[in-house]
């Protein structure tokens, strides 16, 4: 396996990250070292929240939310998954697969010693660390998680598994318009949701400069389509960096990848969401399994308003049966970053014991 490792001098001038690295060695089932970010903030003897980010963001996405929570008495331990922000990033697609993000996430919480450990995970964070507290469950206290959840789709039907494989073998040229305005047409109660879905896993693999900073732009400081087309353009000519358009917000999110190269877990990870039946299959189902019958303290906060996860919370609260449902809160898929008082304050009451 080739891994390839982000210099530190492209972290140096991003604006509200002003946090210690701390890394961590694990290993690939080959015996490539793989070197993990993550940052340990607030009180040392604080009920300790760990928090994981999603797709395609790194840790910068906490960066609102640490203050408030460490003033409340939380201590914050916030990891950047393989493949992105601090962490190393493997370079081919076939180094990435959902079971590899979970193994490797595994032996960082073991290595680490981590638990007593409360949970919050959106987007992949989800994903990923919900399977790890099946892996573990003995270290993890509480859960919550919010704009996520456990896809599984045993009885897809043919009919959708073939138009997604087919789509994704089309020669359809998508742009982040495009594809948004593609999806919106969709009536999100009538189409399976692995039709909307699979627009956003072919432009993320078929764009080998994947525009990070200005997808996470798009979401989280909302700028308006013109500016998108703008700055597209300049990214398209591979003058980012000079580009009017260009904001802090931006520049965190692609300070980790100097390079295209550096892209390959950020372009290869939403096709293995699984949308339609695949390897993870009998994983989530024992996962689920987990979840029906838990008793530890479980919460849901979705924001409400995320077009990516709108339809996940109802499966969310039927596979937790003891799950408290938070009100939703607003602020799209990335709330940590539009809604950081509001979602601080849910997570501080849950592990307070005040929900």
């Amino acid at each position: 396996m080739k891994v390839l490792r982000t210099p530190d001098k492209y972290f140096a001038n991003i604006k509200g990250y002003p946090f210690d690295p701390i890394y961590t060695d694990i290993f690939a089932d080959d015996g490539t070292e793989i070197r993990i970010h993550h940052i340990d903030e607030g009180p040392s003897d604080g009920p300790i929240l760990l928090a994981m980010h999603g797709q395609p963001v790194w840790s910068y996405l906490y960066s609102k939310m640490i203050p408030i929570l460490n003033d409340s008495g939380i201590r914050v331990i916030a990891p950047d998954l393989v493949g992105y922000g601090k962490s190393d990033k493997p370079a081919s697609r076939n180094d990435y697969s959902y079971q590899n993000q979970v193994d490797w996430m595994n032996q960082w919480l073991v290595k680490n010693n981590l638990d007593n450990l409360i949970f919050f995970g959106q987007d992949w964070g989800g994903l990923i660390g919900l399977r790890m507290i099946v892996d573990n469950p003995d270290r993890f206290s509480k859960i919550s998680m919010g704009n996520t959840g456990l896809p599984y789709m045993p009885n897809t039907p043919k009919a959708v598994i073939d138009e997604v494989h087919e789509f994704r073998k089309s020669n359809i040229k998508l742009t982040p318009l495009n594809m948004s305005k593609e999806v919106r047409k969709m009536d999100s109660g009538k189409t399976h949701p692995a039709l909307k879905f699979m627009y956003w896993q072919k432009f993320c693999w078929d764009t080998k400069n994947l525009p990070v900073g200005l997808l996470n732009s798009a979401m989280m400081e909302k700028k308006p389509n013109n500016q998108i087309r703008n700055h597209y353009f300049f990214h398209k000519l591979g003058l980012s960096k000079i580009s009017p358009y260009m904001s802090d917000l931006m520049r965190a999110y692609e300070a980790p990848f100097p390079s295209p190269k550096y892209k390959m877990g950020c372009r290869a990870m939403p096709s293995h969401v699984p949308i339609i039946p695949d390897k993870s299959l009998d994983a989530q189902k024992k996962a689920r399994e987990f979840y029906n019958k838990t008793n530890k303290p479980f919460l849901s906060v979705f924001a409400g308003n995320d077009p990516v996860t709108n339809d996940m919370e109802k499966d969310v609260l039927k596979m937790v049966p003891n799950a408290i449902k938070a009100k939703n809160i607003g602020g799209g898929h990335f709330f940590q970053w539009t809604k950081p008082k509001e979602l601080s304050k849910v997570l501080i009451d849950f592990i307070n014991c005040l929900l």
